[in-house]
C-alpha cells in the first residue's frame, strides 16, 4: 500500500476514534457540577467599555460593529475618540489608550461572585472586535498585555476565581471583525478557511492548552457550518485536553446538535433533554451601556423570581455583569449581586442540585390596557410591551377604527410579528395569518377601500419566545414600499403571572412563592402528604401547622412564626416539605 495513502487512513481512523461526529459527542455524558450549579456570572469588559455606549435597548459590546455600518450613534460618541475619516480598526484602536483598569481587583470580583452565590465565571476572553484578553502569541499587537491595561486578564481573573472554589469559563468568539484573514460580516461567508485553519484554531488551541477552562461558550456562529469552523474537531479536542468536566455551549455554527443551550434574554426554554442556562444582563445590554434607563435593569425581586422559574423549569442563569473602563462593576450591578447572594443563603437548598417537580409553575391570568397608539410598529429587544409583564409568551388584541380616505383604492397590507400574528376584518374574517416570522417578508394580502365607511381591523400577537416584533404596515403602489397602517388602535395584553414553582431536592420538595404570605397559605393541587410531614419556611425555626384536603389542597398556618424572622426574608419565600 502506498506510504501516504496509508498515512491519510491511519489519520482518519485517528479522528474517528476520537469522535468526530455529533453522534459520538453526544454519547459523552454531560458533567453533572454544570447541571447542579445553577448560577454563574458572565463578564463582559473589554475596549468597548471605554464608550460604554449603545442604544437604550442596544447592545455595548457591538460598538465595533455600529462604526463598521455607520451607526449615528456610535459614530458621534467615537468622534470624542478618534478622528471618524480613519479606517474603523484605526479609530477602535484609540480605546486601548483609555481602557486603564486602573480600579481593577480580580480578588474583588472573584469574591463578590462567590458571595452572589455563583458556581461558575464565564470571561469573555476575545469579543468580536478580535481583542484578546491574554498575551495571546496569534494576536502579538492586538491584546491586553501589550496595549490597554497592559495586563493578563485571563490568568490574573482564572487564578482569582478558582482561589474562590469557583469553576473558570472562557467566551470565545469564533469570528471576528478586525482580523484581515476574514473580516466577519464583510467578507464572504464561505471564505472563512483561511481565517480557521491558521487563526482561529490555533488561537483557540492556546488559550484552551494554557489555562483549562471548565466550560467553554463559544459565539458568533450562526453564519457558518460547523464543518467550516471545524467545530466538532475543536469540541473533540478540548474535551480531550481538559477531560470529563469539561462542557461547551450550542453555538458551533448552524445547527449545532450539541452542547448546553444558550436562550438568550427569555423565558428560558422548559424541560430539555440537555442542560441550560439562560445567558442575559442584569440591564439590556452585556457590555456596560451608559445609555441605559433605570427601568432597564431588574429589580432584585424581578432577578430572584426569574432565576427560581429557570431552575423550576431545569435550567439554570449565567447573569452578566458590565464593568467600566477602570474595573468596577457599577454600584446597581453589585447591589444586584447582593441581593441575590443573600437570598441563596437562606434559600439555596431549593436551587442547587435541585431538579423540576412533577407540578409546574402555577400562575394565573392577567390582563391590562395597552397605551392608546396611532399605528402598530414595534420592537420590543430584551423588553416587555409593560412594566410587570414577562418578555415571552403573551397575547396583544388591538382593535383599530381607520377612517376613510377620499378615494377608492386596492392596497396591500402587511403583518410581521414574532411569532404569530393574525389580521381580522371588522366581522371577524380572517385576512392575513402568519405563523412564523421567517414568512414575514413575504407574506401579504389585499384589501379594498371603498372611500365611502370607517375600516375596522383586528390585528393579534402571540407572542411565544425570545424577541417580540409587532408591525402592521399598508402598501398604496402596489407592494413597491410599505408604510405603517395609521388608525386608532387599542390595544389588550394578557399574560399568565407566575405565583409559585416547585423544585424537589432529596425527596423533599420546596415550594417557592413569588408573593409575601400572610397568615395562612392555600396551594391546590398537590400529592397527598404523609400524616407528620414537616414543613418549614427556609429562613424560620417553627414547624408550621397545616391540613389538606381530599382534592390536594394543602392550607399552611403561619401564626406561629416569629415576625422577626419572618420580617427578614423578602423577594421569594421558600417552604420545604420533608417526605
Amino acid at each position: 500500500m502506498n506510504h501516504k495513502l496509508l498515512a491519510a487512513l491511519l489519520l482518519l481512523t485517528a479522528f474517528a476514534a476520537h469522535g468526530q461526529t455529533w453522534e459520538s459527542l453526544n454519547a459523552r455524558p454531560y458533567p453533572q457540577w454544570f447541571s447542579d450549579a445553577k448560577l454563574g456570572i458572565f463578564v463582559h469588559w473589554g475596549l468597548y467599555s471605554v464608550p460604554a455606549y449603545a442604544g437604550k435597548e442596544g447592545y455595548a459590546e457591538w460598538f465595533y460593529r455600529g462604526l463598521m455600518v455607520g451607526d449615528s450613534g456610535r459614530c458621534q460618541i467615537m468622534s470624542l475618540y478618534a478622528d471618524t475619516t480613519l479606517p474603523v480598526f484605526e479609530q477602535y484602536k484609540e480605546f486601548t489608550k483609555y481602557w486603564r483598569a486602573e480600579l481593577w481587583s480580580p480578588q474583588d470580583w472573584a469574591r463578590m461572585f462567590r458571595e452572589a452565590g455563583a458556581k461558575y465565571v464565564v470571561l469573555v476572553t476575545k469579543h468580536h472586535d478580535g481583542y484578546s484578553l491574554w498575551d495571546d502569541p496569534y494576536q502579538p499587537g492586538w491584546n491586553s498585555t501589550v496595549s490597554g491595561p497592559h495586563r493578563n486578564i485571563v490568568e490574573e481573573l482564572t487564578a482569582a476565581v478558582r482561589h474562590e472554589g469557583l469553576r473558570m469559563g472562557f467566551y470565545y468568539s469564533l469570528p471576528e471583525w478586525s482580523n484581515p484573514r476574514h473580516i466577519w460580516m464583510q467578507d464572504p461567508d464561505s471564505a472563512i478557511t483561511d481565517y480557521v485553519d491558521n487563526h482561529m484554531v490555533p488561537q483557540f488551541k492556546d488559550l484552551v492548552s494554557r489555562y483549562h477552562p471548565d466550560l467553554i461558550f463559544a459565539d458568533g456562529d450562526w453564519q457558518n457550518t460547523p464543518e467550516q469552523l471545524r467545530s466538532v474537531e475543536l469540541i473533540d479536542w478540548y474535551y480531550r485536553t481538559v477531560g470529563p468536566d469539561a462542557i461547551v455551549n450550542d453555538r458551533w455554527g448552524q445547527n449545532t446538535k450539541h452542547g448546553f443551550k444558550t436562550p438568550e434574554y427569555s423565558a428560558g426554554i422548559g424541560v430539555s433533554d440537555r442542560p441550560w442556562a439562560e445567558c442575559r444582563g442584569l440591564g439590556r445590554s452585556f457590555g456596560l451601556n451608559r445609555n441605559e434607563d433605570l427601568d432597564n435593569y431588574l429589580t432584585s425581586t424581578a432577578l430572584i423570581q426569574h432565576f427560581c422559574e429557570l431552575v423550576a423549569h431545569g435550567g439554570g442563569l449565567t447573569l452578566n455583569v458590565g464593568p467600566a473602563a477602570d474595573g468596577h462593576i457599577p454600584l446597581i450591578q453589585q447591589e444586584r449581586l447582593r441581593d441575590l447572594g443573600h437570598w441563596l443563603q437562606v434559600n439555596g437548598e431549593a436551587i442547587y442540585g435541585s431538579r423540576p417537580y412533577i407540578i409546574p409553575c402555577q400562575r394565573e391570568h392577567m390582563t391590562a390596557e395597552m397605551p392608546h397608539t396611532t399605528a402598530i410598529d414595534y420592537d420590543w429587544v430584551r423588553n416587555a410591551p409593560l412594566k410587570g409583564m414577562p418578555v415571552d409568551n403573551f397575547t396583544i388584541r388591538w382593535h383599530g377604527v381607520m377612517w376613510p380616505s377620499r378615494q377608492e383604492e386596492d392596497c396591500l397590507i402587511r403583518a410581521e410579528g414574532d411569532d404569530e400574528i393574525w389580521v381580522l376584518t371588522g366581522d371577524d374574517t380572517i385576512l392575513y395569518y402568519n405563523h412564523s416570522w421567517a414568512e414575514n417578508d413575504q407574506a401579504q394580502a389585499s384589501y379594498h377601500f371603498d372611500g365611502k365607511s370607517a375600516y375596522l381591523f383586528d390585528v393579534i400577537l402571540k407572542e411565544k419566545d425570545l424577541e417580540a416584533t409587532a408591525h402592521f404596515s399598508i402598501s398604496h403602489d402596489g407592494g413597491k414600499t410599505f408604510a405603517p397602517l395609521y388608525a386608532d388602535w387599542h390595544g389588550t395584553t394578557s399574560w399568565d403571572r407566575t405565583l409559585r414553582c416547585f423544585t424537589t431536592k432529596a425527596d423533599n420538595l420546596y415550594v417557592i412563592e413569588f408573593e409575601r404570605p400572610g397568615r395562612t397559605l392555600t396551594l391546590p393541587n398537590l400529592p397527598r402528604l404523609k400524616k407528620g410531614t414537616a414543613i418549614t419556611l427556609l429562613g424560620t425555626t417553627a414547624k408550621l401547622k397545616w391540613k389538606q384536603k381530599k382534592d390536594g389542597t394543602l392550607t399552611l398556618d403561619l401564626t406561629t412564626l416569629d415576625p422577626k424572622e419572618l420580617n427578614t426574608l423578602d423577594y421569594a419565600w421558600v417552604f420545604r416539605i420533608e417526605n
